[in-house]
């Protein structure tokens, strides 16, 4: 006897964000911890740049969060678990001087870093709108994380993949997941 089809709606990520994951999972296969054949101070430092600019990132993205919260507060508990994850990220690259999880948005998001290419500042007039500004920050850094994998040692690579994945849920919960 065949089952009934469910109607009820699937939870969790659908194909498509699975698929937008899916390059960064297959590069983090393809990742070693060895050295990448160049001199150790050059791998190094290269290394410690790019983990400095990730971490940059990741702060310039927590401001936009803190923008957006503060203009549109009833967005906060959606966006607070988010936020605090990119404050993780920030300091897994070893920043998170400028954002901590336990600081309130500050209220002239103003500042603007070199990461960010609009201002934070600006924050549209609806809900639908702050999101979507969100999630577009959101991917276009996932993307670039994604990109810049085979820049980076073995170690760093599976950091960045592994915050480009979050990354892309976050696009996923942003822009059509119910919270």
């Amino acid at each position: 006897m065949p089952f009934p089809s469910s109607q009820r709606a699937r939870s969790g990520p659908r194909r498509r964000s699975l698929l937008a994951v899916a390059p960064a999972a297959l590069a983090l296969t393809g990742c070693t911890g060895g050295d990448s054949g160049g001199p150790a101070g050059e791998d190094s430092s290269a290394a410690d740049r790019a983990r400095a600019r990730a971490a940059r990132d990741s702060e310039g993205l927590v401001e936009r969060y803190d923008a957006v919260i503060t203009a549109r507060p009833g967005l906060a508990g959606r966006l607070g678990p988010l936020r605090e994850e990119v404050v993780r990220h920030a300091r897994a690259f070893g920043g998170g001087r400028k954002a901590s999880p336990s600081a309130s948005p500050s209220p002239s998001p103003s500042v603007s870093s070199s990461a960010s290419p609009s201002p934070s500042a600006t924050v549209p007039g609806n809900d639908k709108d702050a999101l979507a500004g969100l999630a577009a920050a959101e991917r276009e850094l996932a993307d670039r994380r994604a990109k810049a994998l085979g820049g980076v040692p073995g170690e760093l690579a599976r950091l960045m993949a592994s915050v480009a994945a979050a990354g892309a849920a976050h696009v996923y919960l942003l822009t059509e997941g119910d919270a």
